[in-house]
């Protein structure tokens, strides 16, 4: 029986691509611009679910020149007190950061309101040099309420986040840059392939403890050291460890025992004539 995959999913506003050991994710509807609207959120969710059961690298980009303008703010205009408690776009963003393995976020264009908040969820953010971040809930007579007023002030500081949501500044890709938003800038062509190189840096390390360093790093400062040492104790026990530092090992010695056998076949240490 053909296992199904998220590939075979019939994707109504986003459109996947699942590898062995990541998930391209691209947010795909042109009618709302990428808007981040209920069938998003749906979608979105069941992407999590999958990854939570079979946890890989996440690459979310956009489509149609974009990566998201934002919650659909016709649906938004009809949401009320209930719905704000519900916390639709704050859940599947929270969920989407905690998922066991990293979140790349490729960013080309606009990433507004609830596109930005998407993008400060993910664990890595790299852009095109025409990527323009910024949150203009208070405009509208809101507040940016799915992790900016926390998320962003941690990733660029307090003043900045501040002239963001309280003051309209966008950021352009350069700008982001230079405050640390984004650690990388490529031409559109080159971002996605740049997303997926910085996974296969991240595919060569152990999955293991990748996973547990993304889950350590995000503890409360109160808890360490001890949950260092707890996690470190676990990993201490992997057959992973065990093998990778004895293949460090073995190589230090071949490269050791290489350099020797040079040595010792020209002691004078020049070239023979």
């Amino acid at each position: 029986m053909h296992e199904v995959t998220l590939s075979d999913q019939p994707w109504q506003r986003i459109r996947i691509a699942e590898h062995s050991d990541r998930v391209e994710l691209v947010l795909d509807h042109a009618p709302t611009r990428n808007a981040i609207d209920q069938q998003m959120v749906d979608e979105l969710h069941a992407v999590c679910a999958q990854l939570e059961r079979a946890p890989k690298v996440l690459i979310i980009t956009g489509a149609n020149g974009l990566f998201a303008s934002g919650a659909d703010i016709g649906q938004l205009k009809e949401r009320r007190r209930d719905d704000a408690l519900a916390g639709i776009n704050s859940g599947i963003f929270h969920r989407i950061a905690k998922l066991p393995m990293p979140v790349i976020a490729a960013i080309e264009g606009y990433a507004l309101g609830g596109g930005a908040e998407l993008a400060y969820a993910a664990d890595f953010r790299i852009a095109a040099p025409n990527a323009r971040f910024g949150n203009p809930e208070t405009a509208l007579g809101i507040m940016a309420a799915a992790g900016a007023t926390w998320r962003l002030r941690e990733l660029v500081g307090e003043p900045l986040a501040k002239e963001i949501l309280l003051a309209g500044r966008q950021l352009d890709a350069q700008e982001a840059l230079e405050c640390r938003l984004i650690t990388e800038i490529h031409e559109v062509d080159a971002l996605l392939p740049a997303a997926h190189a910085l996974a296969d840096r991240i595919g060569k390390q152990d999955p293991l403890a990748v996973r547990i360093t993304k889950a350590v790093f995000h503890t409360p400062r109160e808890v360490h050291p001890l949950i260092d040492e707890l996690a470190q104790g676990m990993l201490f026990e992997s057959d992973a460890k065990f093998e990778r530092m004895q293949g460090f090992l073995d190589a230090r010695a071949a490269r050791r025992a290489a350099r020797e056998a040079q040595a010792a076949q020209n002691p004078t240490g020049k070239d023979q004539a």
